[in-house]
This record gives C-alpha cells, structure tokens and sequence, in this order.
C-alpha cells in the first residue's frame, strides 16, 4: 500500500509512532497528484513547494517531539471558497481570478493550527452556485459528474490527492459531491463552524464541513476545527465535544421516511440504503416510519431564500464584471434579483415553520436515515434524470432535492457511502439529527461503516 491510500486516521497513527514521514506522506500524495490530477481536474490552485515546504516543518516538530494532534503532517485540499492568505481564492471563478488574500480563513487558520499540509485549492461550482462543478470528473467514471459545489474535494479525497477537502453546503454541495464520489461528507449544524473567510452563497443557509475518506477521519477533523468563533455573526456558543467518541447503536430509533425521500429515487439507491438500515438494525437498533412533514415547502422555501440572498452577495460584482461569470451563475444571480422581498420574508417565515415541525418530528427518534442523493453520479454529457413517470429532472434539481431539508432547518447530515449500483457508481446514505448531534451521527456512522467493507473501495487504478 502506497502513503496516499491510507485513511487520514491510518496516516496519523503511522506518523505520531514516527513510522511515516509528513515529508514521504506528503511527497506520495502529490506524486499521486502527477498521476491523476489531468483526469480529474481537482483543483484550481495546486501549491506543490508550500505543501513540501510544510512537511518538513512538521518532521522537524515532530522530531522535536512537538507534535500537534493526528492533523499533523497531514496533506489537506481546501476548496476554492476559503481565504487563503498569499494563495489566489478564485471561488472558481474569472470574476475573481487574480484575488489573493490576505488572511486565512478561520478554518484554515485552525487547520495550520493543527499542523495541515495544503496541497491545493479545489473547485467549486462557480461561488458554489451550482451542483454539477463542470471542470471536474468522477474517479469513479470520467464520463460522470463528480457534483458539487464541492466536487473538487469530493473527487480529490475520492482519487487519493489528499486526505480531506474542505467543502461548503448551502443546498447539498459537501453532502452531494460526497455521495457521487463515494466519500464521507458532513454538514455541521449551522453555526457548529465558523463561516469566516469562506465567500458566501447564502449567508443563512451556508455551512461549512469536511468530506473524508472514513466517517472516523471526519470526527478527527472536526476536532479540530468546530468551535465558537464571534467574528461569525451565525456561530453558536455551544459546548465542543470529542467527535471520535464511539457509539453502540443497540436501543437507537432510527427514522425511516414514509414519504419525500421515496418520491422519485432511483430503485438501486433506495435498495442500497434499506439494506444498510438492516445493518444498523443488526446491530440492536429500531425502526420507526416517519412522515416528513411540509414536504411541498421544502425546496420553494429552499430557493427564495438562496436566490436573493446570493444576488445581493453578488449586486455589485454583476453590475462591475457580469460578462466575466458562467452563463448558468449569472442567470441564478438575475433571477435572485427578481424575487420579491415580501416573497422572500414569506420563504423565512416556512423555514421558521419548517423547523418547527422537524423538531417535533425528532422527539420519537433518534436520526432520520434517508437517501442522500436521487441518483448516483449523472453522465457529463446528458446532465438529467427522466424518471419512469415522463417526468424530466435537471442534475441540479434532482442532486438537491433530498439534500434541501437539512439545509432550510440547519440540522446536522451525515453522507456515508452504503454501496454501489450495477453500473460500479457509489451510492450514499444520509444521516440526519438533532441540532449539534454530531458525535451521535459520526458514531451511527463509523457503527454502519465498521459492518461494511465500502470505505476500504477506491477508484482508479
């Protein structure tokens, strides 16, 4: 087994025992990089001597026996969203294409805190707005969209490149890219991790979180970077626990929906998490069906909030540079001028409603286990869904419709991989709990992945 293919919680062991360089870890990753990279397309940034130049400054602390915790030496992706001082932050995206910041966003500044390797920046949609990511592939089918925003980190982590990739969620777009690529991706609860320096979709429905190769490196890395943060006007001052704990799921209800995420899914998909229900239930946890409630609401409410809020983001950048933006983005953003403001207080009003009533959904379960996506990965070339009713689904309406609901009520979700179709694509299961249950859904999580063999399957040769 070469470097690059361990797990980020393998690669940690191996160099907190001094068994494994950050320099040879890092050296192998980007080699891996060499290899794959123009498959792939990944990253909009790569920063090869920063990251050699990183990894022997952590051999050199670690030999002095100052070792920072299991993200030392580790090489990291960051998406093209997050400031990183002295390194162009694009957003993927000719609007900002010679933007170089001069600070480091709060995560990245937690992650270096931790002793991280950056190898790159990773693509984004263009600003995050969109589900698709255009420049980049699936390694698990070139011919396949990796999804998105988030798609350069979820097809990174997927291929090798880096242990994490820093992701953003406003629709879906960790938990997206994380399902089509085969890779674990975590929402946080919004206000769970600070927002700072991470250029904004939608303020009120943007989170921040890691897509990992194992559910057991997502909880290292929320170690790490969860945590109040005051400059964040969204931060909640809440208590940080220790992600890794471990769970026994005996005795656990798990939600298991009636409606909404049985609407139009692929039969392959909702085969592969039923069966991965069956595993958890194995295990001594319970079922109960559970009716979503205000389904009808979900996405209307979902986009009246984002379209506005992204335009108004964007008012004077469309006015200055509206020829420099993709022909998608820019229609997205004129349209998001057109809403009306009273449309838009009504849109807040449901969500407010919205959550109401999933609260009340969750005082007789634990989690809510659904599909994460519709579908797995869409072809590149034939970006839609025509279901078996005549009804025809673009790739972005049908990657976020399941994807939506945790993002309107600001709940924590969890995509963890649960199988794969005939066709060799990966299949995700989504997770979704309590606000700031986090270590409940890592460890509902790490219990179904220890039971299954997904997370040890990798793409490409």
């Amino acid at each position: 087994m070469e470097p690059y293919e361990l797990t980020l919680a393998g690669a940690a062991e191996k160099i907190k025992a001094k068994e494994l360089s950050p320099v040879e870890l890092t050296a192998s990753v980007l080699a891996r990089i060499d290899a794959v990279e123009d498959k792939i397309t990944a990253f909009a940034t790569l920063t090869p001597d920063l990251a050699t130049k990183a990894a022997a400054r952590a051999e050199e602390e670690i030999a002095a026996g100052n070792y920072r915790g299991p993200l030392h030496g580790i090489p990291v992706g960051i998406k093209d969203l997050y400031e990183t001082a002295g390194v162009a932050t694009t957003s993927s995206s000719k609007v900002r294409a010679n933007y170089i910041p001069a600070q480091d966003s709060a995560v990245v500044e937690m992650l270096f805190a931790a002793g991280s390797v950056m190898v790159g920046k990773t693509h984004t949609h263009e600003f995050a707005f969109g589900a698709v990511t255009p420049t980049t592939r699936n390694p698990w089918d070139l011919d396949r969209m990796p999804g998105g925003s988030s798609g350069g980190s979820g097809a990174a982590v997927a291929a090798g490149e880096c242990f994490l990739g820093m992701g953003s969620d406003t629709g879906g777009s960790i938990r997206i890219p994380a399902s089509v690529c085969g890779t674990v991706g975590l929402k946080p609860t919004y206000g769970r991790v600070s927002r700072r320096g991470v250029a904004s979709l939608s303020w009120s429905l943007d989170h921040v979180g890691p897509l990992t190769r194992t559910v057991a490196d997502a909880a290292l890395v929320m170690n790490a970077i969860a945590g109040y943060d005051r400059a964040d006007p969204a931060s909640v001052d809440v208590p940080v626990p220790d992600f890794t704990a471990t769970l026994d799921v005996a005795g656990l209800t798990i939600g298991v929906p009636t409606n909404y995420y049985t609407d139009r899914v692929d039969p392959q998909v909702a085969s592969a998490v039923s069966a991965a229900i069956a595993v958890l239930v194995e295990q001594g946890a319970r079922t109960r069906e559970i009716e979503i409630p205000l389904p009808q609401y979900v996405l209307p409410t979902e986009w009246a909030i984002m379209l506005p809020e992204a335009s108004a983001y964007h008012q004077e950048m469309l006015r200055d540079k509206a020829d420099l933006y993709t022909e998608d983005v820019r229609l997205f953003l004129e349209v998001g001028e057109l809403v009306l403001a009273t449309d838009y207080i009504k849109a807040l009003r449901a969500r407010t409603l919205i959550q109401q009533r999933w609260r009340d959904m969750f005082a007789d379960i634990d989690v809510l286990i659904a599909p994460t996506l519709t579908t797995p990965a869409l072809p590149v070339h034939d970006p839609k869904v025509t279901w078996p009713d005549g009804s025809i689904e673009s790739a972005t309406d049908s990657y976020v419709r399941f994807s939506a609901p945790a993002n309107v009520t600001g709940l924590p979700a969890l995509s963890v991989p649960c199988g794969f179709t005939g066709l060799g694509l990966p299949v995700g299961m989504q997770i979704i709990g309590k606000p700031f249950a986090e270590p409940l859904l890592l460890g509902v999580g790490q219990a179904y992945e220890s039971a299954t063999n997904w997370a040890k399957l990798a793409p490409l040769p």
